[in-house]
């Protein structure tokens, strides 16, 4: 068990998000010490680190709740055709992720090509300061 700060420091969160995640249902601690600290297991600094990956792609929290949920059910064994159908929904937020990883290399390539433009109009003043 490891507690909130050394949790924070492993998964490059704040305190004060990690607080968050747990008052919105995300990721509550799996226990609490004698003194009242709150105690995270591996499977939930995992949990943690997922959170923090969706939050690149625009989940909302509802869509991180439904994707946590979706993959405790697929890990509980859900047999027959409710695995199937847990399958299809985990396959639809593997299509959503990629679809958002695309607009984010768009959003990327954009600012590059604006931060070579400014480089080279950088480049090109340049000699006229040095007159």
């Amino acid at each position: 068990m490891h507690q909130i700060g050394e949790v924070a420091e492993a998964v490059s969160l704040s305190l004060r998000t990690i607080r968050h995640y747990e008052e919105v249902g995300l990721v509550p601690p799996s226990g609490r010490s004698a003194g009242g600290f709150r105690l995270y297991t591996d499977d939930d600094v995992d949990r943690l680190r997922l959170v923090k990956q969706m939050k690149p792609l625009d989940f909302s929290l509802e869509e991180m709740r439904e994707l946590l949920e979706l993959r405790d059910r697929l890990a509980a064994r859900a047999g027959g055709q409710q695995h199937s159908e847990l399958v299809e929904r985990l396959e639809l937020f593997a299509v959503t992720a990629e679809q958002r990883c695309e607009a984010l290399r768009e959003q990327l390539d954009a600012a590059q090509a604006m931060a070579q433009m400014l480089r080279r109009e950088a480049r090109h003043h340049r000699p006229a300061m040095r007159r």
